[in-house]
């Protein structure tokens, strides 16, 4: 059981360095013309400087990065809003379903012959 509570005594600090990570490869990754309110090097030197304390990432999840928001009908999956829709209510699927139905092209092959 010591070992157990060994883990979950390193726990809050594997949880926090995961965070510290993310932020900074996600600063790295991002394009300068999606960086919001400072330069990149800056938002770099924030989130290396302040991430020991979250002070850093979360300004930068919160404030530094545009977030883009999925437009309505864009996915395969979306519906009217921009919301989840099953295969079986989209119409859009159940249309490419009827565009390559195999039995069509069994008859096509039938009737070339």
């Amino acid at each position: 059981m010591g070992n157990r509570a060994t883990m979950l005594r390193y726990l809050p600090f594997l949880l926090v360095l995961a965070v510290w990570i993310y932020a900074f490869i996600d600063v790295l990754n991002t394009p300068e013309k999606e960086i919001r309110h400072l330069p990149k090097v800056v938002w770099v030197i924030i989130v290396l400087l302040f991430g020991e304390v979250l002070l850093g990432p979360i300004a930068w999840f919160v404030t530094g990065k545009v977030r883009k928001t999925p437009a309505a009908g864009s996915g395969p999956r979306a519906g009217r809003g921009g919301q989840w829709v099953a295969p079986d209510d989209n119409p859009e699927f159940l249309k490419s379903l009827r565009d390559e139905d195999p039995d069509d092209k069994k008859r096509d092959k039938g009737t070339e012959s």
